[in-house]
Formats: C-alpha cells, structure tokens, sequence
C-alpha cells in the first residue's frame, strides 16, 4: 500500500479490513518486524538520565524512573513535552520547548546507550527467527542518530538488513507506513509478516497494514497494561514469539 496524492497512507475499510485480517490470519509468517525500546532494549534509564538532566537545566523538579517509561513511545518531542508537563497530554507551553528539546538532545546523546540493556530472550528470540530463516527488520519510532548506534553497541546490528526510525519516513507509527515500508523491503506482504512489540502503536500500526502482531508485557505501553491491546498473543519473551512462529510452521 502506497501513500494517495494527499500524502496519507490510505487505511482499509470494513469490508478490506476484514478480507486482510482473514488473509492475515492464514498466511505462513515469513517475516518479522521487531520495535526496539521496550520490546528488545530496556533503554528507559538512558531517557530517564537525560530528561533529568533536561530540567536540571532548566531549574525544574526531577522526574521518577517509573514516570519517564510512562512517557516513551511517540518520539523525543512528545516525550520532552510529556517529561515538562508531568502527563501524558504533554501540554506545555511551546517556549518552554523550545528550550528544552535541546537540553535534551544534548544529554541523551552522551546517555544513549549508557545503562540500556538487552531484555531476558531477545538474543535467543533473534538467532531462532534467524534459524527459521524469517528475515527481520527493526522499527522504532526513535531518530535515526540514536538508533544505529545503539544497535551496533548491543551487536543487533547484523540481525537486521532492514531499519525504519522515527525520522525516516514522513510519518511513524502508529500510522501504518513504517510497516508496509519494511514489508516492501524484504519483498513481502503484510499478511506475511508478523509485528512485535510492546505498545498501542505497535498495534495500530500493524493493524492498519494488516500484519499480525504479538505484544511482550515488560514494555512501555504508556502505563497500560498490553492485555488491554487487540493483540493476537501476548508472549513473554521474544523466545516465546520464536518457539510459536516455529510451531506453526511445524
């Protein structure tokens, strides 16, 4: 599915939405697409250190560890504004912004990567879609700068020929063109190719392409639990996910 003149990724309608989920439903999974933040990489500590170090700088009070991984999912704007506003609305005034978005910049870029760390099953999840021979591709809503870099440092880097960031593309998720821009680049369609993550976004975006999708419960779903997503499982781990696919194959 391609952009229309208007610039917006066309989203299918009852009766597409129907046909694409059954369709969906009875492919074989021949590909995965993998979020980072919270869903491979516990990278909250990272964010966390910065946003403090953000309002330190601006003479503001700090922020909890368990308030920061409330805020993480829709990019660094929306999470400066949300760190700023202490919820969720992010309603803040634009001058206090604009002064703050670079603060932040700043700092997480001497942060990233710091105290991140590979959640328990991920590796293991990896070299089993690996072993299936399912190509995967990482997308995350994070920019570019940060995401490369991060995967090199914890070794996923050779695991994904295929990465969408949050600034590659005019729109990230939970809009759709991040997925079936990856699905386009392992040369597969939606209903070949299962979503993983941790958040609404996750399950939005892959609905909306027309994936199934899996959600893990460690992660950062904007402090709602992931029961409460229209996911197709819940597994514990990215193993879990590996050892399902494979049994489906079987």
């Amino acid at each position: 599915m391609t952009a229309d003149a208007s610039g917006t990724t066309p989203r299918p309608g009852a009766g597409e939405a129907s046909a694409a989920g059954a369709a969906a439903a009875n492919a074989p999974i021949r590909g995965v697409l993998i979020d980072l933040d919270g869903t491979l990489l516990d990278t909250a500590g990272d964010l966390a250190a910065a946003v403090n170090r953000m309002l330190d700088a601006l003479g503001l009070a700090r922020v909890s560890l368990d308030a920061v991984k409330t805020y993480v999912g829709k990019g660094i704007p929306m999470l400066v504004r949300r760190a700023l506003a202490r919820d969720l609305a992010g309603d803040v005034d634009p001058a206090l912004v604009a002064r703050a978005q670079p603060l932040f910049e700043r700092a997480y870029a001497e942060e990233s990567g710091r105290s991140a760390r590979l959640f328990p099953g991920a590796i293991e999840g990896l070299d089993a879609f690996r072993a299936l021979g399912l190509p995967l591709a990482c997308m995350t809503n994070k920019a570019e700068r940060y995401t490369h870099e991060l995967l090199a440092l914890h070794g996923l880097d050779a695991y994904f020929p295929v990465v969408v960031c949050g600034d590659t593309l005019p729109r990230r998720k939970p809009d759709p063109l991040p997925v079936l821009w990856c699905c386009e680049r392992l040369g597969l369609t939606p209903a070949e190719v299962l979503v993983i993550g941790d958040s609404l976004n996750d399950v939005q975006a892959a609905r909306a392409a027309g994936c199934r999708v899996y959600c893990v419960p460690y992660g950062y779903n904007e402090g709602q639990p992931v029961a409460s997503l229209a996911c197709d499982r819940v597994v514990a781990t990215l193993a879990e996910a590996a050892a399902r696919v494979a049994a489906a194959r079987a």
